[in-house]
């Protein structure tokens, strides 16, 4: 697959070259190009066949948010004439860059499917059938199909002074018709549209009796074929779908509600019809209409996407679930479970508990607060919930516990990016099941992701903590790689404890023993660290950085990394995503390598070590190195105090990703990924099949 076509190499030059926009990529662009990188997976032989039709949905899913969120706040940057990126990019030059390049993947992403997947199913016996294709006994089985299940949900409306274009929700499957001819009033035909609605499954499976074992159509095929029916009488010269993508940022300005989830609800209502950013269109679709469309939603002409197949491709990832073939998919996992014979409150206060997870069960976070739930000696739970999944085991036990009375406090972050419907249901059965739930502070969304439970044990009460780096989400749990600490330490619980009071109550800042949170002391605890290093190698002394995460973009965190290098501390960054900082440029970052890794699970730990002359330091967090974690957002970074832990982590976590060289892609100078494989004489390595194999 090729790679994004990338920038020009930077020439550093100026007073202060650490700020040069040079030193740094475009934070959009750089989130472009982890899409190749997840599209890379579907075209790899190596990987299964549907996991690698897995990759290409994801690819496509994330394209979406893309466009949501971060290209709308580009625009919306463009509207209110905001200053250049620090990579020096008007917001007029990110969205024409923007365009170009989700052109270049948009392209990658269907010839992928149309010359490489879609063929490699069917020779599999997975048929995703084109109208081309269709048998005489097929297409009039999906004719009748039509009649009988997707005709009488339909309600076409034809484009004429009494209609004028109506409005179209964010990211549905529309079919826009050229008629020709008189309808029954005697109207002249021109445009029409079709909408899908929503309760239309969008993939059918046909039966196995009409002659394929697993043959599949999308809805998309069917009504483009069928749409004749519609307009009897009518010549039908045309039917091209289209999708459209809206700006999806929800905005409450909290300083002005008085209620913020009732604000909340409000927006949600009007989320499918904000301002639009995308069009996807038939490749065939005639320009005038093109134009028609541009115009109605307000895009200019490279806001316009020619569609060779499906506008709605991520869909085809129901087949993934429908196929029931573990020929073609990742063997089965079956994680790690802690054995708890004694109860795991007695196991957690001898020792500090780790769980990687997947590789751990999450199942051990959910036992815990089960067991806090019935434990009569329980007096306490307070808990943050980020994203929880629907049916959580955690919110039942959460609710059991308030019912057996327990003293339970939940923060719920309402504005959890795609989760604040969910998220406003899940604070109305906590609270009418007796639970004290707390919307979080006002200007910063709680990300932090902590659980405390107080428990009485003789004439003492003690606290037992979970921190994570991951949501309290079975399902990502499953997913995603993360990573879990129970400990009953004192001063963790009692900076825990200080926490929650912040959250929950007005307490001003305070001092914390041995967590670093956002926003007052993770961002000057980060640079401090940084500087120390540098300092360390100033002096003759080995500096090192090691930092896995999901993406980098602060700025001054990148000036101290680059005053380190310069300096000659030797740093490795695992960042998966977004990464602004521009390694290996002569004099500025020569001693920094940055990789991404994509593989079978997600990403998602984030893990900080510090060498310190030999005394390194080691911390979790919930916060990535971006702008709004550090400094916007409510997060916590938590040491890792048992050195042995420390140690599993920083081999696990650390060293076995830099190890990686079948899944690792080393970011470039000019601001290439360049994908990583086996040197001579080196043997392979993949750091989760490594984790897999040790189970």
């Amino acid at each position: 697959m090729n790679a994004p076509t990338p920038p020009p190499a930077p020439v550093v030059s100026g007073n202060d070259p650490l700020r040069e926009p040079a030193l740094y990529i475009n934070r959009e662009l750089s989130q472009l190009d982890f899409n190749f990188r997840v599209l890379a997976q579907a075209t790899d032989e190596q990987v299964p066949l549907l996991e690698r039709l897995r990759f290409l949905c994801i690819s496509c899913t994330n394209l979406d948010e893309f466009f949501e969120i971060r290209a709308a706040a580009v625009r919306h940057a463009q509207e209110f004439g905001l200053p250049p990126a620090p990579d020096g990019l008007s917001p007029q030059e990110i969205l024409t860059a923007i365009h170009d390049r989700a052109a270049e993947l948009v392209e990658q992403q269907y010839r992928c499917w149309n010359e490489v997947l879609r063929p490699a199913l069917q020779e599999a016996g997975i048929g995703i059938l084109s109208p081309s294709t269709w048998t005489a006994r097929q297409r009039r089985w999906l004719r009748a199909y039509f009649r009988n299940e997707i005709m009488p949900v339909l309600s076409p409306l034809g484009l004429d002074p009494s209609h004028p274009f109506p409005k179209i929700l964010n990211k549905s499957l529309n079919i826009v018709v050229v008629l020709k001819g008189t309808d029954a009033f005697g109207r002249a035909g021109h445009l029409a549209l079709v909408r899908a609605p929503r309760s239309l499954p969008r993939i059918i499976q046909l039966p196995r009796s009409l002659g394929g074992t697993q043959d599949f159509v999308l809805l998309s095929a069917v009504l483009s074929t069928f749409v004749n029916e519609l307009f009897p009488g009518m010549d039908v010269r045309g039917a091209y779908q289209f999708r459209v993508t809206r700006n999806s940022e929800l905005v409450v300005d909290e300083e002005e509600v008085e209620n913020l989830a009732l604000a909340l609800r409000d927006e949600l209502v009007d989320r499918g019809y904000r301002p639009a950013v995308r069009l996807e269109i038939a490749h065939d679709c005639p320009r005038p209409i093109v134009q028609t469309l541009l115009q109605n939603f307000g895009l200019s002409e490279n806001a316009a996407y020619r569609i060779d197949g499906s506008v709605n491709l991520n869909r085809v990832i129901q087949v993934y679930d429908l196929v029931q073939r573990p020929d073609l998919k990742y063997p089965p996992m079956t994680p790690r479970v802690l054995k708890t014979p004694e109860g795991i409150f007695e196991m957690v206060a001898r020792d500090d508990v780790l769980l990687h997870h997947p590789f751990d069960s999450f199942s051990t976070v959910l036992e815990l607060i089960r067991e806090a739930a019935v434990d009569p000696n329980v007096l306490a739970i307070k808990q943050t919930l980020y994203r929880t999944g629907k049916d959580s085991g955690i919110v039942e036990a959460l609710i059991q516990a308030a019912r057996n009375g327990k003293d339970v406090t939940v923060v719920v972050e309402l504005r959890a990016r795609f989760d604040e419907e969910a998220n406003l249901g899940l604070a109305d059965r906590l609270q009418d099941a007796g639970v004290q739930v707390v919307y979080g502070v006002v200007g910063y969304k709680t990300h932090a992701k902590m659980l405390l439970i107080v428990r009485r044990e003789g004439r003492k009460l003690r606290r037992y903590v979970h921190l994570g780096t991951g949501n309290y989400h079975s399902g990502t749990a499953r997913a995603y790689t993360d990573l879990s600490l129970i400990t009953a330490d004192p001063d963790i619980g009692n900076d825990v404890h200080q926490l929650f009071q912040q959250l929950s109550g007005l307490a001003s800042k305070m001092k914390l023993e041995c967590l670093l949170q956002s926003p007052f002391t993770l961002h000057a605890g980060l640079l401090q660290r940084i500087e120390r290093e540098t300092r360390l190698a100033l002096d003759g002394k080995p500096g090192r950085i090691i930092a896995k995460m999901n993406a980098l973009n602060e700025p001054q965190v990148i000036r101290a990394l680059y005053a380190a290098s310069q300096a000659g501390v030797q740093i490795d960054l695992i960042v998966r995503g977004t990464c602004t900082l521009r390694p290996g440029v002569e004099g500025v970052s020569d001693n920094i390598r940055v990789r991404s890794i994509v593989g079978r699970f997600l990403e998602h730990s984030r893990v900080y070590w510090f060498g310190n002359n030999g005394a390194p330091e080691l911390f979790c967090a919930s916060a990535d190195w971006l702008e709004r974690n550090l400094l916007r957002r409510v997060e916590t970074c938590f040491p890792i105090l048992d050195s042995d832990l420390a140690r599993r982590i920083y081999r696990e976590v650390l060293q076995n990703y830099l190890d990686d060289n079948l899944n690792a892609w080393e970011l470039q100078a000019d601001g290439r990924y360049r994908k990583c494989s086996p040197q001579p004489g080196q043997p392979p390595h993949s750091a989760q099949q490594a984790l897999l194999e040790a189970l």
